[in-house]
């Protein structure tokens, strides 16, 4: 093979593929999130979309362990763990990569939460969710920034293209949480929050993994979680 062969460089071209594969799937949650959490998708789809969520929340934090184990291997790049487990270690466009690193953290610790809700708190849970669009914001600066396919105007273009309906969908969650502001907070069945397998009705309140969505509630029953009659307003992804 020659030097410039993509044979010499597989752990590269492998570690950016399942970058972008990540960078798709974070997308694809945060959207999807963000449509429930602004009641868009229709009530008789919400359980099967809480599901699609968390599964595709499960394949975001295998693409982004293996875009660094790949990268971590890379005999050109040579970042070793240390450049891909501590943020800005790595010569490689350190600002950039730092960046993209903390964002996976932050993926990992929001993905993981979803099944440590019972115990650390829904209310805490949810607060921790807003930081979702946190993660997609760095995970597409870091895309840009140390990616070196996005020199390229279609992967550029096709990575920003996700942009608008992001800004869309959380603008009309906002919008539509503040336009009820005496309204009571909306909580989940514990049906539609376990995806079918049945949850206690002190986790009535919780919803999907990444996206701090809604569902109604009449407000009647009395397996309401603790704290559910909060503003609605309060919520935000």
């Amino acid at each position: 093979m020659t030097p410039t062969s993509p044979g010499n460089y597989v752990w590269w071209l492998a570690g950016r593929s399942a970058g972008m594969v990540a960078m798709l799937l974070i997308a694809g949650s945060v959207i999807l999130g963000l449509a429930m959490a602004a009641r868009v998708i229709p009530r008789r789809w919400r359980k099967d979309a809480i599901r699609m969520h968390q599964y595709v929340a499960l394949l975001c934090l295998g693409a982004i362990g293996a875009h660094g184990a790949l990268l971590a291997a890379d005999p050109w790049l040579k970042a070793g763990a240390k450049g891909i487990l501590v943020p800005f270690a790595i010569g490689y466009r350190p600002v950039w990569t730092g960046l993209g690193i903390i964002g996976g953290y932050l993926a990992v610790i929001l993905g993981l939460s979803f099944y440590a809700r019972k115990k650390i708190g829904v209310r805490l849970w949810r607060r921790m969710h807003r930081f979702t669009v946190v993660v997609y914001v760095l995970s597409l600066v870091h895309a840009l920034g140390a990616g070196t396919d996005a020199s390229i105007p279609v992967v550029r273009y096709a990575m920003l293209s996700s942009v608008l309906p992001v800004l869309f969908l959380f603008a009309l969650r906002l919008q539509r949480s503040g336009s009820r502001p005496g309204a009571p907070r909306e909580v989940a069945s514990s049906a539609e929050m376990s995806g079918g397998r049945g949850e206690t009705s002190r986790e009535a309140g919780a919803a999907a993994p990444q996206g701090g969505h809604e569902e109604r509630s009449n407000g009647r029953g009395r397996g309401l979680a603790r704290g559910s009659m909060e503003p609605s307003a309060s919520q935000a992804s």
